[in-house]
């Protein structure tokens, strides 16, 4: 199972990169767990610039953007 963090005060584009994970998630038949981290102390601890970020168990595979699907498919893919 995937272990997948979305980074981010619970912006639009934080809402928007969730949404998007876990439609790739479905689309490629993966079983995964979502957590949002939106405390500040707790995001600092990552070695992101900006929101939003996407950790795919443990790694920061993405901040600062909203990455396309093909993109996040790929990270779940080398993940699982």
């Amino acid at each position: 199972m995937l272990n997948i963090k979305i980074l981010g005060s619970g912006c639009a584009n934080c809402k928007r990169l969730e949404a998007l994970a876990r439609k790739v998630v479905g689309e490629l038949g993966l079983e995964a767990e979502f957590k949002k981290v939106t405390d500040m102390n707790e995001i600092m601890k990552w070695p992101i610039l900006s929101t939003p970020g996407l950790v795919v168990n443990g790694k920061v595979v993405s901040y600062g953007r909203i990455p396309s699907e093909a993109e996040i498919a790929g990270w779940l893919k080398s993940a699982s």
